[in-house]
């Protein structure tokens, strides 16, 4: 397993937490997954495992919405608040 030169904050995805990966360590597969800068790495080389992970993230993500075949959501129209018309008239209701 490829080995840190230098120090580097990930995002733990199962923990939902900031974690430091010091100099010098092996850090867990699934971590180093996510340390995708090769100036990071001994011999400036990303590990196996950083790479099928950050090719397989870039084509799923190729049209935008990341869904594949679903269409983003449209928005609908708001309607407008109760009482509105009144207001709009400037009468007090009186």
């Amino acid at each position: 397993m490829a080995k840190l030169v230098q120090a580097v904050f990930v995002r733990d995805p199962d923990r939902h937490a900031t974690v430091l990966l010091l100099p010098g360590e092996e850090p867990e597969p699934r971590l180093a997954a996510l340390v995708t800068n090769p100036e990071a790495w001994e011999g400036g080389k990303l590990p196996t495992s950083a790479k099928s992970t950050d090719t397989t993230t870039s084509s799923d993500s190729e049209d935008g919405n990341g869904d594949g075949d679903k269409p983003a959501a449209k928005r609908t129209a708001r309607k407008p608040a109760r009482g509105r018309s009144a207001a709009d008239e400037g009468s007090s209701g009186d």
